[in-house]
């Protein structure tokens, strides 16, 4: 097990608990509680049926922390309904880059949709390819991003999240992202006062 799993556990036990947390969109879908971990087999049943290999971080949190719920806006994903993306081809230079479901040709590297964020916001770890286990944040239709998490990887990623959760931080606060990429063109507004 990897040792930052404990730490984790610890984080998100005491989060909702944390006078000066914040209160994030999407949160009342989640209320803050954990699906069951996934056993072994089911995990390899999903890469056998995908022919992928999730993140080794990711996989560690589905078998000892949890297979769906608490995390950003709405939350985690179940994996079972977790969707293959390919990143759209760049069309300019300029133009942000939008994300498609995966289809068998298997052109392209893989990222895994796990975030529910809102219309067509994805937050999907990369599962093959360079960013291979960091997690990107984009637009599948290409309105902004993509944005690739500085965090090296999904515990980390995680990890951090509920860093910045505690300390009262708004999902547009939490600057999940690399400083030297283009930021969602959201993030800098202050979240409205409940």
């Amino acid at each position: 097990m990897d040792p930052r799993i404990p730490r984790v556990r610890r984080k998100l036990a005491a989060a909702p608990f944390h006078p000066r947390r914040s209160h994030s969109f999407g949160e009342e879908h989640h209320q803050f509680r954990l699906g069951l971990r996934l056993a072994e087999g089911r995990i390899a049943a999903f890469e056998s049926e995908n022919a992928v290999t999730l993140p080794a971080s990711y996989r560690q949190f589905l078998l000892h922390v949890g297979g769906s719920g608490v995390g950003p806006l709405y939350g985690l994903k179940p994996l079972k309904g977790c969707t293959l993306f390919i990143m759209q081809p760049n069309s300019t230079p300029d133009s942000p880059r939008g994300f498609d479901e995966a289809s068998s040709t298997g052109e392209g590297d893989l990222f895994l949709h796990i975030v529910e964020m809102s219309c067509t916001d994805v937050c999907l770890p990369a599962l093959t390819g360079p960013l291979a286990g960091r997690v990107v944040i984009g637009n599948s239709d290409g309105y902004w991003g993509p944005n690739v998490s500085s965090a090296p990887d999904f515990l980390a990623w995680y990890e951090r999240w509920l860093d910045h959760m505690s300390q009262g931080r708004d999902d547009r606060a939490l600057e999940l992202t690399s400083p030297q990429l283009r930021s969602h063109p959201h993030r800098s507004r202050p979240a409205p006062k409940i």
